[in-house]
């Protein structure tokens, strides 16, 4: 937000910037008897971020397992018969219609038909597909709503990854926990508001890189960027206090340095200040919170065995997945995990089945643990990648080999809980698994949605930041109205 050349106004608009945006909160926790709806753009003028519209919410929160690298949705969820068939033929070009293909595999001369060399069952009432991979999450099938109709316009794996996270393909806006920090605010004033937690895949590769820009808060106080946390040593930087330094002096040293930057807040009317404060304050009060979210010996040892042996073992999906759950019950607003390894150009059926051994008992187990804990109503799980996979193979095709290159044309995910409507599938892709037929769903509509869940009106939800007011969903997006619950 730009300053008005005078100190003193500065410091003004900022206090009444900090009113406004706790008044918001206090409305928005409000919203679901209804209360305030009306009054919220009263209280926002044209100079100051534009807050969500209160909406009746039907999820508290979020956890996002994002599969980093692109999921063959061919391999997993979307079945296709024919496929088998037309193994090894070349893919019509009607079907293909001139479709952009990456650098990767526009050189080859043929783009040979793979079908998946995995078994599909259905499952549940709904009688949902799932691939022989995925066992355990097939029996909680009708509590998961799978959407098989997502696209995207990106093709390369950190534009489309970032279009997820931040609504925009290039660098520079804020990522989804961040917007959602913002505007719902912390239910927990001991921990931070987003949380992210990483773990690498049995089949990840040097070059799968994440960068932190995508849990980043970019123009947004930044006190609502994503924590990172950590799987060894202290699970965020600098918890513990140095030798020689005691509670006592941690805390007197942070009594001095908050009055020092009151003194520059009242000089230059900066909130980032106050913004820095706030975060001086949370580490603080994270110095206890967090070893008592990380201490896994209140869990019983039919938890652990539910979500796998793995879960022992800081830093893998299982053991992220429990402290998701962890979190979940502490209040986090926002719960971003990241797996790595999802990127199978070559060897396909090894690689995936390795992803699907590090995730498949922990998904399930984490939606079985919070429907047993009564938290899966009012939590959102979503589930996906940032694109899906060709049905043609990338490289040499044969007999139990193959590899596929990305596909922003179709993919598919799925979601549970927080005011989603279980055991159905929306969207359909043609025989190919290539083209959309039914109900497209781009990433604004998946963005709209999720903060719909959320009590949040998306186009309401703006940010004022260099003359234009931003939002997460950008410029289109619209509520997809038949998978709520």
């Amino acid at each position: 937000m730009a300053g008005t050349g005078h100190s003193c106004m500065r410091a003004v608009c900022s206090t009444m910037q900090a009113r406004r945006l706790h008044t918001r909160r206090q409305l928005l926790g409000r919203s679901a008897t209804g209360i305030g709806a009306a009054a919220l753009g009263a209280l926002l003028n044209a100079d100051t971020p534009a807050g969500p519209t209160a909406l009746s919410s039907r999820a508290k929160r979020v956890i996002y397992l994002f599969m980093h690298g692109g999921p063959s949705q061919i391999d997993l969820f979307d079945d296709k018969p024919t496929l088998n068939r037309l193994r090894g033929t070349e893919l019509p070009a009607s079907v293909r219609m001139k479709q952009r293909l990456t650098g990767m595999t526009s050189s080859q001369k043929t783009l040979p038909v793979a079908p998946s060399v995995f078994r599909f069952a259905q499952h549940g009432q709904s009688g949902a597909s799932f691939s022989e991979l995925l066992p355990n999450l097939a029996e909680v099938a009708d509590d998961l709503c799978f959407i098989k109709s997502m696209h995207t316009e990106a093709i390369n794996h950190d534009p489309a990854v970032t279009y997820l996270q931040t609504g925009h393909q290039q660098p520079g806006r804020p990522s989804m926990g961040s917007w959602l920090s913002y505007g719902l605010g912390s239910e927990n004033e001991n921990l931070p508001g987003f949380v992210v937690l990483l773990s690498r895949g049995s089949a990840a590769r040097p070059d799968d890189p994440l960068h932190t820009r995508l849990w980043g808060s970019a123009f947004l106080p930044s006190n609502h960027q994503g924590v990172s946390f950590r799987s060894a040593g202290d699970p965020v930087l600098y918890l513990s206090n140095p030798p020689g330094i005691d509670a006592a002096t941690r805390r007197h040293m942070l009594n001095g340095l908050r009055k020092l930057n009151r003194s520059q807040f009242e000089s230059t009317g900066d909130p980032e200040i106050n913004t820095r404060i706030a975060q001086f304050e949370l580490a603080n009060r994270m110095q206890m919170s967090v070893p008592d979210l990380t201490n896994l010996n209140d869990e019983s040892n039919e938890t652990f065995n539910m979500y796998g042996e793995d879960v022992r073992r800081p830093g893998t999906f299982a053991a992220n997945c429990l402290l998701a759950r962890r979190m979940a019950e502490r209040g986090v607003r926002f719960i971003q995990l990241y797996h790595r390894g999802w990127d199978q150009h070559d060897d396909l059926p090894a690689g995936i089945q390795r992803q699907c051994m590090d995730t498949d008992q922990a998904c399930a187990a984490l939606i079985t643990d919070l429907k047993q804990r009564g938290l899966l109503e009012e939590t959102l799980v979503v589930w996906g990648g940032e694109f899906g996979r060709t049905n043609y193979s990338q490289g040499a095709l044969t007999h139990d080999n193959y590899g596929r290159d990305h596909h922003p044309k179709c993919f598919s995910v799925w979601m549970a809980g927080g005011g989603i409507q279980g055991g159905m599938t929306y969207g359909k892709t043609d025989a190919f698994s290539y083209n959309i037929v039914e109900n497209p769903v781009h990433v604004h509509d998946f963005q709209a949605t999720l903060m719909h869940l959320l009590g949040i009106h998306h186009t309401h939800f703006t940010f004022k930041f260099q003359g234009r007011r931003f939002r997460l969903t950008d410029v289109h997006g619209n509520v997809i109205q038949n998978i709520l619950a």
